[in-house]
């Protein structure tokens, strides 16, 4: 049977100190989008294709929309912009519903920002945690000042320069624990430094959550 249940409204976005044009290649070229989408996994190509090529329905200007009633804009000028995603839907709008494209989109968008107020250099490398926790728990595995994107997404740098981004199917100061994913964008890393990252974000994760799994794909993103 076929769900038919309201789609809960959203509306999310960032700004980026870069131009119109350089943002919105950000979200149509495939080769930036494995910088900054999701994490690592041996289907990431085909989802960014998926999603951002097949299914999406260009509009200009920069505005691309999905069969859900989502879309995703950019405006600005040629020293920055804002990126944009927003759904329109009936169902509950309150902030203690959950809605895992909405806080998809947050997390993706907050790597984006990093991608293009840092300008890291070479390819993206990310290790990608998931397991049930409290949030509490979760943002100990960085010191830092973590950075909340609404009531459910955080995210800081670590001492080694790595975007770290959390986001709990509950609302980060909720006392009860819920399904939590990490995300580690490591950039420019051969495959020792890879794999010294990925042991001591296990070592860190496992004491933390039941259920703990790691996620990093076999075959990662190209060099180019």
């Amino acid at each position: 049977m076929t769900d038919r249940r309201p789609l809960k409204p959203y509306d999310v976005e960032i700004s980026v100190p870069v131009g119109r044009d350089e943002a919105w290649e950000a979200v149509t070229r495939p080769e930036v989008l494995r910088q900054w989408f999701g994490w690592d996994y041996d289907g990431l190509d085909a989802e960014i294709r998926q999603i951002f090529i097949d299914e999406a329905t260009l509009w200009a200007p920069e505005r691309m929309g999905w069969a859900d009633g989502s879309s995703l804009e950019v405006d600005g000028d040629d020293d920055r912009s804002r990126i944009r995603v927003a759904r329109e839907g009936s169902g509950p709008v309150a902030e203690e519903v959950y809605d895992a494209i909405e806080e998809g989109w947050r997390a993706f968008l907050t790597q984006l920002a990093f991608l293009l107020r840092e300008r890291p250099e070479g390819r993206r490398r990310t290790v990608y945690l998931t397991g049930e926790t409290t949030g509490r728990q979760a943002l100990t595995l960085a010191t830092g000042d973590w950075q909340r994107f609404g009531p459910r997404v955080a995210s800081t740098v670590d001492d080694e320069g790595h975007l770290v981004v959390v986001a709990g199917h509950l609302p980060l100061d909720a006392l009860a624990a819920a399904r939590f994913e990490v995300t580690i964008s490591t950039f420019g890393l051969d495959d020792p430094a890879f794999e010294t990252v990925r042991e001591t974000w296990a070592k860190r994760w496992a004491p933390l959550a039941a259920d703990a799994n790691l996620t990093t794909a076999e075959n990662p993103a190209p060099n180019s």
